[in-house]
């Protein structure tokens, strides 16, 4: 995919420039903190980046998909965590575009917490001030960098999606809340991992938080859109594998002609291909049926997603094999990469979501 365009000219250092993660600045160590940091940071770049319109991400089906598709694989072949964070906002974006509501305001950097795992949950009242969020809500990226957030809570009538403030400070600092009162907490240490450590994505404590809705009754869920996105996600998973295969791809370089190490660049770069290739073409289907007439988005999005990950989980395989732990124990930017794509590709749901791509399958095939 064509996405070197889009990359960020002040994360183009090597990995020895800056330290050891590209774009991250100096790497005295890695703690959790720092990590959310810098991710925070190389986030609100983006953001403002995109504010002065240096950057663009095309809003999907609007005959560009392929261009989006890039760009965030670009950001993600970067650096994983901030991807997500990336990845999350223009998501927003889009889902207020599709439901009709103003985009983002100067500033502002928007999230999308729509996890629904078992457990508590999040509850949304309608009183007589309007609607008002109380529960918890689970892996909430950016939880402590998006200054507002689309949120699904459960509601008499079903489940909805509201805009909400979070309480983090907007760069513009001028610009008057659109909505809400903030009142989102993050559960500190609730987000423990080593992988997407930066993508800071801990639980969120509402108390009596307002919410704006956005669409109606089940409207995040039903919406072409919501299938657009997923491969959006795939997309930055690509980008994560590419990043992981720099690694095989400079070792083969170093050595030389040798069978083994080759065979395993071989197999990556095929496997790399075809994700490419399977993206492009999801990217044109979009572009060519935009409000899903054909009701061909839930496969299309299923199987991109479900191929995406295999083709990361055989990279992440196929390049430990051939470089053994060296890298992982002396290239920072390297074992950081390899972290994060294993536990970002577990947004996968594996077997559950192959079994409801072949029940879909064999429903249509029956039809």
């Amino acid at each position: 995919m064509q996405g070197t365009t889009y990359r960020d000219p002040a994360a183009t250092r090597t990995a020895e420039e800056s330290g050891g993660r590209v774009g991250s600045g100096t790497s005295a160590g890695f703690t959790a903190e720092s990590a959310r940091r810098e991710a925070a940071e190389g986030f609100a770049r983006w953001v403002a980046d995109m504010e002065s319109g240096s950057v663009e991400f095309p809003l999907p089906g609007a005959g560009r998909t392929a261009e989006r598709f890039a760009a965030l694989t670009s950001v993600a072949e970067d650096d994983l965590c901030v991807a997500r964070l990336v990845e999350g906002h223009v998501d927003a974006v889009a889902i207020l575009a599709e439901l009709g509501e103003p985009p983002p305001r100067p500033g502002e950097r928007w999230g999308v917490w729509a996890a629904e795992p078992p457990g508590e949950g999040l509850a949304a009242s309608l009183t007589d001030q309007g609607w008002v969020l109380d529960g918890l809500k689970r892996y909430c990226s950016g939880a402590h960098s998006c200054t507002h957030a689309l949120v699904t809570a459960r509601a008499a009538d079903g489940r909805r999606l509201f805009a909400v403030r979070t309480g983090a400070p907007a760069e513009d600092r001028s610009a008057a809340p659109r909505d809400g009162s903030g009142g989102c907490r993050p559960v500190e240490g609730s987000w423990r991992a080593v992988g997407m450590a930066g993508s800071d994505t801990p639980d969120v404590r509402f108390d009596g938080v307002r919410g704006v809705p956005v669409g109606g009754v089940e409207a995040y869920l039903r919406r072409p859109g919501f299938q657009h996105g997923g491969i959006g996600v795939a997309a930055c998973w690509y980008g994560g594998a590419r990043a992981v295969a720099e690694a095989l791809r400079r070792s083969a370089a170093r050595r030389g002609p040798d069978p083994f190490t080759d065979a395993h660049l071989g197999a990556v770069d095929m496997r790399l291909h075809a994700a490419d290739a399977v993206l492009r073409g999801a990217a044109d289907e979009i572009d060519r049926d935009p409000f899903d007439t054909e009701e061909a988005a839930p496969v299309r999005g299923l199987r991109v997603r479900a191929f995406v990950e295999s083709v990361c989980a055989d990279v992440l395989t196929q390049v430990g094999r051939a470089t053994g732990a060296g890298p992982l124990c002396h290239d920072e930017r390297h074992a950081r990469a390899v972290a994060d794509l294993t536990v970002y590709i577990r947004q996968h749901h594996g077997e559950r979501d192959l079994a409801q791509l072949g029940g879909l399958v064999a429903r249509e095939r029956s039809a």
